[in-house]
């Protein structure tokens, strides 16, 4: 029954856009989908930086809208807090259906309209495996790298042609198709240079042949077409912080590179302001970096440095409030600082403060539905963590505002044991004042719920090392 009620509102999109085959004035494109598990009872659908409509799911998850005037393009519809990205065009009829427990893994479309994003779904999911690969393959010479990133390249390509044979998609699919290709391309060049083995970045980046960056002559710093799309967005972060990679080396001593270091992230914010005139481009990158940094420092100084340095750049307000926030909740969360006063419930629906659970050396970690693969990973370690230090406590918290079913249910299903588990009261509230970025963050604290360290990683080489330092005080 639920495939054919799905296949309903498929066919009605379609047979509504198919009378109007022939006229070439047809503007509007429909888009539909059923959302299993759904975590809100809408969908926000939008083209760029302009929100379309939110559009609410009916009593089986489903939806259906109309885009009237539509230009065709990339279209995003978020659920939650998650998004993902939509082709459409005049005529289209496209239906998705995707599971939120596994969003982008699940997702899959039919309609008219249905095989150009499903190729373009499919070369995103294989994008985030390649990405893995690409990183052990970046401790071969720069020869031997060029040679496998070239053929990965040109498979790529010879797919694509395959497709535009057998489907005859429109040029705009084309441009999209290629330019994915292309900046995932750029992006594994940008990136050689610090994922090569060997502490010193600056010598791998002057040892590569002169050749290496031609592609560089060409690069479009704003793209406008381009500017909400992940591989491209992704290919700028790469290449900016290369870039500033060789600005640094000019008036550093040392020739060296330091990934947190407060002169290389100014070089790299300059670099954005001076490369990137678009002001959604410049805004993101900006952003982006100046979060980064600050995630992993806590030096007042440099901080109000770089803070003050994106405030005078970034034109978006509602950003600049955060980021002010952000720096404001880093220096309250300096290593021997108390731990803030954050509210919990447990899975038992009672109500608790963070610091009452608090007794003994504990480690705090934070996972999210969303991040599906990094709950797994992260619940995995921490049983084998729990065996090995019995003297220090673990607490886990999830970060949804879903309710706790849901993550409950999430718990179930892998068999992970929920008594040390908890969610926010308030998860923006509670976020903000822990800063919750990234979500792979743990803090660590004392006996006496003082921070030891608010910026560790389970998986980090040095985490256990941490924890034996703070067992043995």
């Amino acid at each position: 029954m639920k495939y054919y009620l799905s296949l309903i509102v498929v066919l009605t999109a379609f047979f509504s856009c198919k009378k109007d085959h022939h006229n070439s004035d047809v503007t509007y494109a429909y888009i539909g989908g059923e959302i299993i598990n759904p975590n809100t009872n809408y969908v926000v659908l939008s083209k760029g930086q302009t929100l379309l409509d939110t559009v609410k799911l009916n009593g089986a998850n489903r939806f259906i809208y109309k885009v009237k005037n539509l230009n065709g393009g990339i279209y995003t519809f978020k659920h939650g807090i998650e998004n993902q990205l939509i082709l459409l065009e005049p005529k289209d009829s496209v239906f998705f259906r995707l599971n939120t427990l596994d969003f982008d893994e699940s997702l899959v479309f039919t309609g008219k309209g249905d095989k150009k994003n499903n190729y373009l779904i499919n070369d995103f999911l294989d994008h985030e495996k390649e990405e893995k690969h690409i990183y052990r393959l970046c401790q071969l010479s720069s020869t031997d790298y060029e040679k496998h990133i070239d053929s990965i390249k040109t498979s790529k390509e010879i797919a694509l042609s395959k497709f535009i044979s057998r489907y005859n998609p429109s040029p705009l699919f084309i441009k999209i198709a290629e330019a994915n290709i292309n900046y995932s391309y750029y992006s594994y060049k940008e990136v050689y240079p610090f994922a090569h083995h060997g502490k010193n970045k600056v010598e791998n980046l002057e040892s590569l042949p002169s050749n290496f960056y031609n592609y560089r002559k060409h690069i479009n710093y704003n793209d406008t077409f381009f500017s909400d799309y992940h591989n491209y967005r992704s290919f700028l972060r790469h290449n900016i912080s290369n870039l500033a990679l060789k600005t640094h080396t000019n008036h550093d001593l040392c020739k060296t590179h330091k990934e947190n270091a407060f002169c290389y992230n100014l070089d790299r914010l300059k670099l954005v302001d001076s490369l990137v005139d678009n002001g959604t481009i410049k805004d993101d990158l900006l952003y982006h970096f100046t979060l980064k940094y600050l995630s992993k420092n806590d030096n007042e100084e440099n901080n109000t440095t770089i803070l003050n340095y994106f405030l005078s750049k970034s034109a978006n307000e509602d950003e600049k409030g955060r980021m002010t926030k952000y720096a404001q909740s880093i220096h309250r969360l300096k290593d021997g600082s108390n731990l803030p006063l954050v509210n919990l419930v447990d899975y038992k629906n009672h109500n608790i403060e963070l610091n009452t659970l608090i007794n003994k050396p504990t480690v705090i970690t934070f996972w999210s539905n969303v991040y599906y693969q990094h709950f797994k990973e992260s619940h995995y370690k921490l049983k084998e963590l729990k065996v090995k230090y019995p003297e220090v406590e673990f607490i886990s918290i999830n970060v949804d505002d879903y309710g706790i079913q849901k993550s409950k249910k999430l718990l179930e299903t892998l068999h992970f044991d929920d008594s040390k588990e908890y969610q926010f009261q308030n998860s923006k509230v509670a976020s903000e004042k822990l800063i919750i970025y990234p979500i792979t963050k743990v803090i660590i604290v004392d006996e006496d719920k003082k921070i030891v360290d608010s910026n560790a990683n389970i998986f980090s080489l040095r985490f256990e090392d941490e924890l034996l330092g703070l067992i043995n005080r």
